[in-house]
């Protein structure tokens, strides 16, 4: 198993298929976009099928993530999720995405075994879109979701960044459009992730502030706390149930003595925290020879080193050198 130093399990993997996005979001990129990863140093689709087969075959792996960037636009995405879906014991398999092609991918992608997806909408104001992801998409992302409904790609799950003064003013709106849809919404507080290294405290929408709003317009009772388990979102049951909201309070609310999270880049570094300063490379150990047994020794290195939390309250906290879209989420 992935056991750190405190007595942590790791049983979730998140991986990063692509550091490339088609939306420049400004909580995580400047609107020229980032330096991409050279296609050499990214993992291929054999590649990161190995290694997901060591998480699972030897390590305990139970859930896979497949994230990016933006993992939609990795060519060989069904072909990954087929290969991994097809693994023994299988994981539970989901895509965090924004959402566009999902609408011509969610049927092929169901197909192939996924399980459902989490997909990014911040507004369903249009200008408001536009303004945020400097991208004039929200009907792609709207269309993606009504796609991954339809393929059963169930819960599909609403992820929801408010920022002060540009869509804080939306947190009814949107629980209101997922209650609506039979989606369920997650609302994320914002973390020290984006490129630009602007990220404020004060500029932060908190989960306090979030629950504060929701609850004018509904009656929200916490869910039960011990089905929470290492779950990032604290579940409220809306007007009584059995629809659900997610409030994920990372900086305010953190939940990292319960992590259960790995990371693997999409060139190949395991990351054992977000905000990790240091990462173990084992993409340059599996093209140099190494067998599955010295991999996962390597792996299983890596996550015993993970420190006790995130330190963002730290006086000397180090906002990590990759952003969001090269971490992957």
């Amino acid at each position: 198993m992935l056991v750190d130093s405190f007595g942590r399990v790791a049983t979730d993997l998140r991986v990063s298929l692509t550091d490339r996005c088609n939306l420049r979001c400004s909580y995580c990129m400047p609107p020229e976009g980032l330096e991409w990863l050279p296609k050499p140093e990214l993992l291929t689709a054999d590649e990161i099928c190995r290694l997901v087969a060591i998480g699972v075959e030897r390590l305990g792996i139970t859930e896979v993530r497949l994230t990016g960037g933006e993992p939609l636009l990795r060519r060989e995405l069904v072909e990954i999720v087929g290969r991994v879906a097809a693994l023994r014991p299988r994981p539970h398999l989901s895509v965090t995405s924004n959402g566009i092609g999902l609408a011509r991918l969610a049927g092929p992608l169901a197909e192939a075994g996924l399980d459902r997806v989490n997909v990014s909408l911040d507004t369903l104001d249009r200008e408001t879109f536009v303004r945020l992801a400097r991208r004039d998409r929200l009907g792609d992302v709207l269309a993606g979701l009504a796609a991954a409904e339809a393929a059963g790609l169930r819960p599909v799950k609403v992820n929801a960044v408010l920022m002060r003064g540009v869509n804080d003013h939306e947190a009814v709106p949107l629980l209101r459009f997922c209650l609506e849809r039979g989606y369920e919404p997650r609302f994320i507080e914002q973390m020290p992730l984006d490129a630009q290294h602007g990220w404020r405290r004060e500029d932060m929408v908190t989960a306090d502030e979030i629950l504060a709003r929701l609850t004018e317009e509904f009656a929200l009772t916490p869910d039960d706390p011990a089905a929470r388990g290492s779950a990032p979102a604290e579940i409220f049951l809306v007007d009584g149930g059995p629809a659900r909201v997610g409030v994920i309070g990372s900086v305010t609310r953190p939940f990292c003595g319960a992590c259960d999270r790995v990371r693997l880049t999409a060139d190949g570094q395991i990351r054992n925290c977000l905000f990790a300063t240091e990462e173990s490379d084992l993409r340059g150990a599996m093209r140099a020879g190494a067998s599955d047994g010295e991999l996962a020794a390597r792996w299983a290195a890596a996550v015993r080193g993970k420190r006790a939390g995130h330190g963002i309250d730290d006086e000397g906290f180090l906002q990590p050198a990759r952003p969001m879209s090269a971490i992957g989420g």
